[in-house]
């Protein structure tokens, strides 16, 4: 990370593995451990613990320190109601903005996604680089700024629920609806399709999430 301060290289790097899944919600950070394993001392680790604080993703607890947020029930069926509006609204974009070459590209992320069905965390990791393609063809950069902001509290939801090759089925059949709808220019389909989709996601969540 050339270029960048301790700091800001620290949050880089928390930030990546928290979206992984190396660090999960719940978890604690410490200080000194995190610092061991990014090779850094404590104060760009701390600095980035504080970034991070500020960007809802870590909290403080007394006597704990530093720990990774985990939503509520409430917060994690408001997230997915943003999440409708967003991504709904970006595949009607995206049928009327998508180019040949980002449509292939979303065909090329879903059969990877399928490719991928032993392996959950990869799975989980090429389905957000699919939807965040179906953004970036909506050709609209203040939906994309907010589906990234929306990005933080996603990271929050723990482990994900691409667990068997069942869900993963599921969830590449219904990336199909939407592709086949944006390359048609069907944007209300392509909306429809999204929604559906995200839907059946919430009701995948709130099983795992035991709600």
């Amino acid at each position: 990370m050339q270029g960048l301060s301790q700091g800001e290289a620290a949050y880089q790097q928390l930030h990546a593995a928290i979206r992984a899944g190396t660090y999960q919600p719940g978890d604690r950070l410490r200080e000194v451990e995190v610092a061991e394993r990014l090779a850094l001392s404590r104060t760009p680790v701390r600095e980035a613990l504080r970034k991070l604080e500020s960007d809802g993703i870590v909290e403080h607890r007394a006597r704990i320190g530093a720990v990774i947020r985990t939503l509520s029930h409430p917060e994690i069926v408001e997230l997915y109601e943003m999440r409708v509006v967003l991504e709904r609204t970006a595949a009607e974009m995206a049928a009327k903005h998508a180019s040949a070459a980002e449509i292939d590209t979303l065909v090329g992320l879903n059969d990877r996604i399928f490719a991928a069905r032993d392996d959950a965390r990869t799975a989980s990791g090429i389905n957000q680089d699919f939807h965040r393609c179906i953004c970036l063809a909506a050709r609209n950069r203040f939906l994309l700024a907010s589906a990234q902001a929306l990005n933080n509290a996603l990271m929050l939801l723990g482990p994900t629920t691409l667990e068997d090759e069942a869900r993963i089925k599921t969830v590449c059949q219904q990336h199909n609806e939407i592709i086949e709808a944006i390359r048609s220019g069907d944007a209300s389909a392509a909306g429809a399709a999204a929604a559906a989709h995200l839907e059946t996601s919430l009701r995948h969540r709130l099983k795992a999430q035991g709600a």
